[in-house]
């Protein structure tokens, strides 16, 4: 029986710490006059975990997976064969999939060494941010810029080689500046873009 009212104990208790604690933000809010935000270097760190995740979990468990069985090979012509796109490919794809529901979140990759020269550094943001996630790879380079007049919050993340596929790939395409990648190497960045409020 004692245990019994110490679980309702415990239960009455949490139910009135979490409503509590749900009434104090609600009136604080209101006092400011807005709703709790959150920085935007912190919501880019949250997008960039789900990028880097998906583009982990694609790389190491489904392409090279299924090339270390035979089963299906990514190729950079995927659209007109029967193969994966390579995970460059993919990455650039969802970001294309993600600028389209025009909330002004975009992402791609960009590098000094890309294959392809659309994926250059445009900016001094960008080529300033390359050279400083070379030199500090495990934080991103950020700032805020403007596009089209409009400030926006940018943050450029180490794009590291994830596995010997990625590697091997680069070292041996015929368009790679670059040819002597090593596993877990920065080979560019993943450039995040959040809009800011005017």
């Amino acid at each position: 029986m004692k245990g019994t009212g110490f679980c309702t104990g415990l239960v009455v208790g949490i139910v009135a710490t979490v409503l509590l604690s749900q009434g104090t933000m609600s009136a604080a809010s209101k006092e400011a006059g807005t709703a709790p935000c959150l920085p935007a270097d912190m919501v880019a760190d949250y997008v960039h975990s789900v990028i880097q995740a998906d583009r982990e979990f694609y790389s190491t468990d489904i392409v090279e997976r299924m090339q270390l069985r035979g089963i299906v090979f990514a190729a950079e012509n995927w659209r007109e064969t029967s193969r994966l796109p390579l995970p460059a490919q993919f990455l650039l794809e969802s970001g294309r999939l993600v600028a389209q529901q025009r909330n002004g979140i975009r992402f791609r990759l960009i590098s000094n060494w890309a294959i392809n020269k659309t994926n250059r550094p445009a900016t001094d943001f960008e080529r300033a941010g390359l050279t400083e996630i070379l030199i500090n790879p495990d934080r991103p380079h950020t700032g805020v810029t403007t596009e089209g007049g409009r400030p926006v919050f940018q943050a450029l993340y180490p794009d590291k080689a994830l596995s010997q596929t990625c590697v091997s790939c680069h070292n041996a395409h015929p368009n790679s500046p670059k040819k002597d990648f090593k596993p877990h190497d920065v080979m560019g960045g993943i450039l995040l873009t959040l809009p800011l409020p005017r």
